[in-house]
């Protein structure tokens, strides 16, 4: 109810006193009008709460972040009688915006524009609508929750250096695509010309009357292994307007390396811990739109210690040429797990998401790391 309609009520319960009081007809008469009146605004703020009814439509379910999606809503009121402009509440990523609107005949139609501020998968659409009768004596809400819809942001890349592989003298893996593995048959074919005399199998040869060789197996280039951490306490000490940028520039920045190794015609390999463990693997750049589906899906709401995450991966280190590890928070016991994974083998680059790079308390970390010849860049999140 609003102020003038309890204004309205008070004047009807004087109305009769003054009526049971005085004898007055003129006053059981105001009392009368002024009680339908009240009944009219009540009557029509409950056919309209009943009958509101909002389709929503997106111009497109995914969009990179800060970017722009328009949110089309047809409203429908099956109420005959009238009401004054509604106030619609759309809500954003992360906040709601309120659009008034008029019905005509029964109907409207907004449209917003709504911006993409922030990497994830936000429900976008009419949260609240409120309302009056055309008298303004009663307020009504309708709640439009079950007509949100998902929208994906998308992370953005950006430009990266590419990760660099060291050679046996460096103390990594030597990366050779073309030469063949001859202590590994993989398979035989029939001889060709050119095909070195050495690979012929020769007693298959007799046996099948025709010249057989060898065919050996072609090594696999070693894997581009990349680390994100998951974990929610790297944003602890940071601001509730900050964790989400964040977010973002962890997510921009694994997409961003993946991006440019796969260019690279280099092996990916990303895997995604959280709420349900999964893995992203590669060897096309075209599979990076997947990729930064799948970094949108990332809650980072994990309690697992990051460097008890990093420990587990070191299996994979046989088969690594170089790893990037992404954090937004550096301990000891994270430091010391990169550090093993560099004596290791691989090249390894730590890139620090910070909004402060000349943080105090990370500097012994980072000289340590730099002792360990890992390569540490910092990321400032936009």
């Amino acid at each position: 109810m609003t102020a003038r309609g309890r204004a309205l009520a008070i004047f009807i319960l004087g109305a009769l006193y003054a009526g049971l009081s005085f004898g007055a007809r003129i006053c059981y008469i105001a009392a009368i009008f002024s009680a339908l009146a009240l009944f009219y605004s009540i009557l029509t703020v409950f056919i309209v709460r009943r009958s509101i009814i909002s389709e929503l439509t997106l111009s497109s379910q995914q969009t990179p972040r800060g970017e722009a999606v328009s949110l089309s809503v047809h409203l429908t009121c099956r109420c005959l009688l009238p009401v004054s402009p509604l106030r619609v509440f759309v809500q954003t990523d992360e906040r709601l915006i309120e659009y008034p609107v008029t019905l005509e005949k029964q109907t409207a139609i907004l449209s917003a524009d709504l911006p993409a501020r922030h990497v994830g998968m936000p429900a976008v659409g009419v949260r609240l609508i409120l309302f009056t009768d055309i008298l303004g004596l009663i307020r009504g809400k309708a709640n439009t929750e079950e007509a949100l819809l998902p929208l994906t942001v998308l992370p953005r890349s950006f430009a990266t250096d590419p990760l660099r592989f060291l050679s046996e003298s460096e103390g990594g893996m030597q990366q050779n695509r073309a030469v063949e593995d001859l202590s590994s048959p993989e398979d035989i074919r029939v001889y060709r010309q050119g095909d070195p005399l050495k690979r012929v199998h020769w007693k298959l040869s007799a046996r099948k009357r025709e010249l057989l060789v060898r065919k050996f197996e072609t090594p696999a280039p070693p894997d581009t292994l990349i680390l994100m951490n998951p974990s929610a306490v790297q944003f602890s000490s940071s601001a509730e307007s900050s964790v989400a940028s964040l977010r973002d520039a962890l997510c921009e920045t694994a997409l961003s390396i993946a991006e440019m190794q796969l260019k690279s015609g280099d092996p990916v390999i990303l895997p995604l811990y959280g709420e349900v463990n999964d893995e992203f693997s590669s060897t096309s750049a075209a599979d990076t739109i997947h990729l930064a589906e799948q970094l949108a899906l990332i809650s980072f709401n994990s309690t697992a210690d990051f460097s008890d995450l990093l420990a587990l991966e070191l299996r994979r280190m046989r088969r690594t040429g170089a790893t990037a590890v992404i954090t937004a928070q550096l301990t000891a016991e994270i430091v010391e797990a990169v550090c093993q994974m560099r004596r290791a083998g691989p090249s390894v680059r730590l890139c620090l998401v910070t909004m402060n790079p000349d943080a105090p308390q990370d500097r012994p970390y980072v000289a340590r790391l730099q002792q360990h010849s890992v390569e540490v860049c910092y990321v400032q999140p936009a």
